[in-house]
């Protein structure tokens, strides 16, 4: 007989919920999804993804904001920045990204995410249109004179192994939904996020009831 904490995965049932993701976004007046901002460190992406939402939220849109370092707080915790450890955690932000569109948000995510691979393990979590990708395309240089937590230095010095960019790869996207340049102003990055999001009637009048 094996115990509880052997049982294997096909006892493991997931539980359809009686609200479903359509009511809900009916209800909040606007689609659930996924804005996953991607770039180096440094590069601006924490900035213009705080901003977005602030001017998502003015326009009445539930949104929640994941910021690497807030989960490395808590979920993420006990991972550290090995290439593995890196990968699990954009697979743990992708399942609660993923959770949270099912609860009708609009969800925006800030991370460096540098691999190809992981970002698309994200993408198909969700449904065709629920992950918009922004690239902000920072160049290195820039990152790194603006190096707000010291980290490019500690790279250079040789305290920090591993660090993207530097003794890491990061892999551009190849065809990011959104292309930002990042030695562009956040205001001009926020309008041109509002402008892209209209387009794709992610921004709209709101559901009616009906």
């Amino acid at each position: 007989m094996a115990d509880i904490e052997n049982l294997p995965l096909e006892n493991v049932v997931w539980h359809p919920h009686q609200l479903t993701r359509a009511q809900r976004e009916v209800e909040n007046g606007h689609p659930a999804l996924v804005i996953w901002f991607t770039g180096l460190s440094g590069s601006g992406k924490s900035t213009v993804a705080g901003a977005l939402e602030q001017a998502l939220f003015q326009r009445g849109i539930k949104t929640y904001l994941l910021d690497g370092d807030n989960l490395r707080h808590g979920l993420c915790r006990d991972l550290g920045f090995s290439e593995q450890d890196r990968q699990e955690n954009i697979r743990r932000v992708g399942e609660v990204a993923s959770l949270m569109v099912d609860a009708g948000l609009v969800v925006l995510t800030a991370f460096i995410s540098p691999y190809k691979a992981e970002r698309k393990k994200v993408r198909e979590l969700l449904e065709p249109g629920q992950f918009i990708e922004v690239f902000v395309d920072t160049p290195l240089e820039i990152c790194e004179s603006r190096d707000p937590k010291g980290l490019y230095k500690k790279a250079r010095a040789g305290e920090i192994r591993h660090f993207t960019g530097i003794d890491s790869v990061y892999e551009v996207p190849d065809s990011p939904e959104i292309y930002l340049p990042g030695q562009q102003s956040v205001e001009t990055s926020v309008t041109q996020l509002l402008v892209e999001l209209k387009k794709s009637g992610i921004i709209r009048s709101r559901i009616h009831h009906g």
